[in-house]
C-alpha cells in the first residue's frame, strides 16, 4: 500500500478509469429504469451498476490481454462502492465487511449472468438470474431487463478492445 501511495508510477487501475465511468454512465441510463424494468431505488441502481460491470468483465475475460486488467476494474468497483458506503454513513468497522460482501455479490452475478448468456437457449436462465439478482418493478420486468442485458452483451462482444478500455461502449 505504501509503495503505491509514495510511488512515482501511476496507479495501474487509472488506465481503466474511462471504462469505469462508461459503466456507471450506462448503468444510469434512464432506459434501464423508465419502463425498462429495474426499480429506480438505491438497491436498483446498485444492481444496474453491478449488472453492467458483470457484462464488461465477462467481455474482458474472453480477451486474454484484458483478462488481467479485469482485476483493476474490480479495484475501481470496490473503491467506488466503499466511497458510496462511507457517504451513506457506514462506519469504518463495517465498511470492510460490506465491501467484501459486495465483491462476493459481483462474482456471483458474473457467474449467473454468464451462464444465462452463454447457455444455448439460455433466455429462461438469464431471466431467472435477473429475477434473483436485480431489484425489479412488475411481473414482466425480468424479461425486459434480460432483453436489454443480451443487447448490451452482444454490443460489448463486437467492441474492439481498445475502444472498450477507452470507455466507448457504443
Amino acid at each position: 500500500m505504501f509503495a503505491r501511495l509514495f510511488s512515482s508510477r501511476p496507479d495501474p487501475a487509472e488506465e481503466l478509469r474511462p471504462l469505469w465511468h462508461a459503466i456507471v454512465r450506462e448503468a444510469r441510463d434512464p432506459a434501464w429504469y423508465e419502463g425498462g424494468g429495474i426499480a429506480d431505488t438505491i438497491e436498483g441502481r446498485f444492481d444496474a451498476v453491478t449488472l453492467v460491470t458483470a457484462l464488461v468483465m465477462i467481455r474482458m475475460d474472453r480477451d486474454p490481454p484484458l483478462h488481467e486488467r479485469s482485476a483493476r476494474l474490480t479495484e475501481l468497483f470496490v473503491s467506488d462502492m466503499e466511497g458510496q458506503l462511507r457517504e451513506g454513513g457506514v462506519g469504518d468497522l463495517v465498511v470492510g465487511k460490506k465491501v467484501g460482501m459486495l465483491v462476493g455479490t459481483l462474482a456471483g452475478r458474473i457467474d449467473a449472468y454468464r451462464e444465462g448468456l452463454e447457455k444455448e437457449g439460455g433466455n429462461a436462465t438469464l431471466e431467472d438470474a435477473i429475477e434473483r439478482n436485480v431489484t425489479l418493478e412488475g411481473k414482466r420486468a425480468a424479461t425486459k431487463v434480460a432483453v436489454r442485458t443480451r443487447e448490451l452483451h452482444d454490443r460489448l462482444a463486437r467492441l474492439d478492445s481498445r475502444k472498450l478500455l477507452e470507455g466507448d461502449l457504443t
